[in-house]
């Protein structure tokens, strides 16, 4: 018979080895020993250059969210809302900082070469903006050294690019604050936009892409839900938000059943709490929709699916602080 300790035991790689690491604890950010700190949120923070968490058992299958953390130069990556890897990371040095925000993954390419500088390899290239912003493999010098892309290692970015699907959702945060959003401006104002205030206010075109990892983003201050698959504008629609959303919060679908959906927060850089964290009934009851939109919108919500809520607006012409551009296919 299978024993208690080993029914508990994952291997997190280590760049350069791996550790063997027994746990009874059910919450991957409790360890009883490691060869970098007595806990994973300091092992993480412990890491020298080059190196990376992988345990990519503790949740292995559902939708995939890259959180990166340019002050800590550190990748966290979750699947189905639980932290499977982190890593060591170069971003933007002074000059060519890396926007922060929220992104989608747009393109995905083993061997690429940049366009910008010098034909300079890209290893496990994911790209965030089409004006030069990826992930991939690169030098890791323990600081800010790149012309704005997000360095890691090199097996870590090969891990992280076999569990990865287009349109993935990717946040990049500055100072352990917590992300702002601005998509690109023909997100709201673009054909499908308009087709939405002549429906009413609402659309759904799923035939627009037809798989792929489903993000939703909530924008308190345009009262209006996005729906994206593969990184694609599939549905738009305005929502009745009761009180006031003050700070962007990010949730992954843990499951469906007979008592509706479950939904729990994620744990970006500058929030922190013990244990899980599930939007309660009462805080999804505070948003209400057109109830054709909902009943569509169930339909495509499975378990790993990504919910954003922001206090910003998705109008690039609004006021108020921009600070990155979420952006689709040209």
């Amino acid at each position: 018979m299978e024993s208690r300790e080993s029914r508990r035991k994952f291997i997190w790689y280590v760049a350069g080895g791996f550790a063997s690491i027994s746990t009874y604890a059910p919450s991957i950010w409790e360890q009883v020993s490691s060869p970098l700190a007595s806990n994973l949120a300091d092992g993480i923070q412990a890491l020298k250059p080059g190196q990376y968490l992988w345990a990519p058992m503790v949740a292995p299958s559902g939708s995939v969210l890259a959180v990166i953390s340019l002050t800590s130069q550190r990748v966290y990556v979750y699947r189905n809302g639980v932290l499977i890897g982190a890593a060591t990371a170069s971003t933007g040095k002074p000059g060519h900082q890396t926007p922060t925000g929220v992104f989608t993954v747009l393109q995905k390419q083993v061997h690429h070469k940049s366009n910008l500088y010098d034909s300079a390899p890209m290893p496990y290239m994911q790209r965030l903006t089409w004006s030069g912003v990826a992930m991939h493999a690169g030098n890791l010098p323990g600081y800010p050294a790149s012309h704005g892309c997000i360095r890691m290692p090199l097996v870590f970015a090969k891990l992280l690019y076999g569990t990865t699907e287009r349109g993935m959702t990717v946040v990049i945060t500055d100072l352990d604050a917590v992300p702002r959003l601005a998509p690109t401006p023909d997100l709201l104002q673009s054909e499908a936009a308009t087709k939405a205030e002549d429906a009413g206010g609402a659309i759904w075109e799923p035939q627009k892409s037809l798989s792929g990892p489903v993000s939703v983003i909530l924008s308190a201050p345009d009262h209006r839900l996005v729906v994206l698959r593969n990184g694609i504008l599939i549905g738009s629609a305005p929502v009745t938000i009761a009180g006031a959303v003050s700070e962007t919060t990010a949730y992954s679908l843990s499951k469906v059943d007979p008592q509706g959906f479950h939904w729990l927060q994620l744990p970006l850089p500058g929030q922190s709490w013990e244990g899980n964290r599930e939007l309660p009934a009462s805080e999804r009851a505070r948003v209400t929709m057109p109830d054709a939109f909902r009943k569509a919108l169930d339909g495509v919500l499975t378990p790993g699916v990504t919910l954003v809520v922001t206090a910003d607006s998705l109008l690039a012409s609004s006021t108020g602080k921009t600070l990155t551009v979420l952006e689709s296919e040209p």
